[in-house]
């Protein structure tokens, strides 16, 4: 059979990829255009496959905010060079992404991961990744996610700084600029916890032994070391936890106070930022885009 180019066109367009893979699949499946597509696509999770233990460090936060403003959602998707974050594609991805765990609330990330990218399609969050892995060429990961909904009274407060830190608060009493406030101050100030409470006793801990050590070291008599290490830790406290820290738009107010004072309480936050704890390969940037071209 003919392969003309206008089949050469309606599959570049349903599938996104190059005019030559295009016209390859259409000559092995003989004109068939819904053969050829499930040929590419049985291609792309195979090439998608080899790429899985690449380090994705880069990516973006996305973020969505329900009409009623009471739930929110941030996700982390992740690959492998600024330049691909930066894409059409991929930004696509991620958007549909969020928006998906907005409205369908998963459990985790291997529900999310098994759900339809459009409600009531066929094609998987995980399978539309593999096909983007295929077009694109980086290593792609669905990281992490989060959505908060709001108790009834409460309001949920959304920032997104660029698309690199993402932050969701849920406040009690205060009023949305409040919310949003809080939230901008998460993104700059990267508390631990909210108060001494929700620290991980062994951050507290290991804390304390640092600081015990070094009070040790001044010579100073018992007494005197453990009032140091008493006040040094307070200090750490107040450096880690959301009540603690100077407000970034006061310095001279801490945030506690600020709650204080508009009779509010933040329940909870959740702040991402694109990377975080992943250990980037230092690679030649050069030797980085030869790789690519080649198709490694």
């Amino acid at each position: 059979m003919t392969i003309t180019a206008a089949m050469v066109k309606e599959l570049r367009e349903r599938t996104g990829s190059g005019m030559m893979e295009c016209k390859k699949a259409l000559v092995e499946t003989n004109g068939d255009l819904e053969a050829a597509i499930d040929l590419m696509r049985k291609a792309g999770l195979a090439k998608a496959s080899k790429k899985a233990g690449r380090t994705a460090a880069e990516g973006l936060i996305a973020m969505q905010v329900a009409g009623d403003g009471t739930c929110s959602a941030m996700v982390e998707v992740n690959c492998e060079t600024d330049f691909v974050a930066k894409g059409e594609d991929f930004q696509d991805f991620s958007r549909r992404i969020v928006q998906r765990v907005l409205e369908a609330r998963p459990a985790g990330l291997e529900a999310l991961l098994d759900l339809p990218l459009e409600e009531g399609g066929e094609v998987t969050v995980e399978t539309a990744r593999k096909e983007l892995i295929a077009k694109i060429g980086e290593n792609i990961n669905v990281r992490r996610f989060a959505c908060l909904e709001a108790a009834p009274g409460n309001r949920i407060g959304a920032y997104l700084h660029g698309t690199r830190i993402g932050v969701l608060v849920e406040l009690r009493g205060g009023d949305g600029a409040l919310a949003k406030d809080i939230a901008m101050h998460v993104a700059a100030s990267k508390p631990l916890a909210v108060t001494e409470d929700g620290i991980p006793a062994e951050v507290l801990e290991k804390e304390k032994e640092i600081i015990t050590a070094q009070a040790a070291e001044s010579g100073k008599p018992a007494e005197i070391v453990e009032k140091m290490v008493a006040g040094r830790l307070r200090k750490f406290v107040a450096e880690v936890t959301l009540h603690g820290q100077p407000f970034v738009k006061d310095p001279d107010t801490t945030v506690g106070q600020l709650l204080q004072r508009a009779g509010a309480e933040v329940l909870r936050f959740q702040r991402f930022e694109v990377g975080e704890g992943i250990e980037k390969a230092s690679e030649d940037f050069a030797a980085e885009v030869m790789a690519q071209v080649r198709g490694s």
